[in-house]
């Protein structure tokens, strides 16, 4: 019983976190600004239901369903779903790491540290040693919505809703890190897509805002961003982004790729999560839909009169209805066979407004074209139609195996490859 009211209460808190709206910033220099108010043009404040109930049908079905809060402690090491996981032949899944409250984003540092960032439940930032125990360490505390990390060069970036941050030899500092420097503390805030997601390359910082609500006119929200490892020189990449929380660049390439999630309440089957690729020498100069047109074909019912679904960025490919698709990579690694090396992980965290559950890990294969094709990787999070865990995000390691974090049931999985 003491348990029920934790979880109920944990639950209660997740839900007015993602449903309360904050206060806006002024957005990067150079863009339009949000309105003072934090309601973006088309957007209607209110008090009466959150941002992610805006559309909801009045049906009784659709009123029961509300985004599913993680667990409020870590699923117990024996009681993970690792032996339900389903793989291709000849691949082993095995825990990794468990305790790991929250696990959202995975990076590495130089000196063999995991980094793990947080997103609603624990507002934290963990580091755990690849050898030994595996035990996460808490480094950074009490730091609300500090999903957005990426290590480079000895430093440790961290992002919130609000700001962008630094944390410099920090492997050096793991009991104490001292106060970061604030690269940029000019973000909108907010809770609906707020969180970030990061990648560096070529010494720039990317990171996304998401829109600021299910679906409304975003203004200069709904865009991927990048900008130096300063802070200064704040670019557009893409535009027309609604919830990117998966993004990697083509090795090959250096095209960006990303996931994106696509709106709720249009129906339990539409539309269908994006797989959406800006060519390296298009960057800043697409856009892919938002709030006028998803999935590359289907008119939004409000914003998209007038408008032509033709006049947008097309998806590379389609992840599926409500899916929840978050991290993306590409696999860079020797171990897996030669058909994974150069293809996307995707984690399907799964629909929290459908009837029907899922959740897995999708490869998607770029077919040369500007499309991909998507094939299943990883099953087993999913059971009785309810979630035993939830995939995020992934880290390559140095031997080639693959490290998939599960903010539901807050755990680290490592995938090989011991087949011929």
């Amino acid at each position: 019983m003491a348990m029920k009211k934790i979880q109920a209460g944990i639950a209660f808190a997740v839900l007015a976190c993602v449903g309360s709206p904050a206060p806006a910033q002024p957005l990067p220099a150079g863009t339009p600004a949000v309105p003072a108010s934090g309601t973006p043009p088309g957007a209607t404040a209110s008090t009466e239901e959150p941002g992610w109930a805006k559309g909801r049908p009045k049906s009784d079905e659709a009123q029961k369903m509300a985004p599913v809060p993680a667990f409020p402690i870590p699923t117990a090491p024996d009681k993970l779903p690792t032996s339900k996981f389903k793989l291709p032949p000849g691949f082993k899944a095995e825990t990794w790491a468990s305790g790991v409250l929250d696990a959202r984003e995975l990076r590495q540092g130089a000196k063999g540290n995991i980094f793990v960032s947080s997103l609603f439940v624990a507002n934290k930032v963990y580091a755990i040693a690849e050898q030994g125990e595996r035990k996460p360490k808490v480094i950074i505390d009490n730091m609300p919505l500090a999903t957005g990390i990426a290590f480079h060069k000895g430093s440790l970036y961290v992002g919130t809703n609000t700001k962008l941050m630094r944390y410099d030899n920090v492997e050096d500092n793991l009991d104490k890190l001292g106060e970061p420097k604030v690269l940029y503390d000019k973000l909108p805030g907010g809770t609906d897509h707020s969180w970030k997601y990061f990648r560096i390359k070529d010494d720039k910082l990317y990171f996304n805002i998401g829109a600021p609500c299910n679906i409304c006119d975003p203004g200069e929200y709904a865009k991927i961003y990048r900008m130096n490892l300063d802070g200064s020189n704040v670019e557009t990449i893409a535009s027309g982004v609604r919830n990117t929380v998966g993004f990697d660049f083509d090795p090959k390439t250096g095209d960006l790729w990303f996931t994106d999630n696509g709106r709720d309440w249009l129906s339990e089957e539409l539309p269908n999560d994006e797989l959406n690729r800006v060519p390296k020498a298009q960057f800043g100069k697409l856009h892919f839909g938002y709030p006028f047109c998803h999935q590359g074909s289907i008119p939004d019912p409000e914003f998209g009169w007038g408008k032509s679904c033709a006049d947008y960025a097309k998806p590379a490919a389609l992840l599926g209805p409500h899916a929840g698709s978050l991290g993306l990579t590409f696999y860079q690694g020797k171990m897996f066979p030669a058909k994974y090396r150069g293809a996307m992980f995707i984690a399907r965290h799964g629909p929290w407004n459908r009837t029907k559950k899922y959740a897995d890990i999708q490869v998607a294969i770029p077919d040369g074209k500007g499309g991909a094709k998507l094939e299943t990787f990883m099953t087993g999070f999913v059971e009785n139609n309810s979630y035993l865990g939830r995939p995020v995000d992934f880290l390559v390691m140095k031997d080639g195996s693959l490290l998939v974090s599960d903010d539901h049931a807050g755990a680290i999985y490592r995938i090989s490859y011991t087949g011929k």
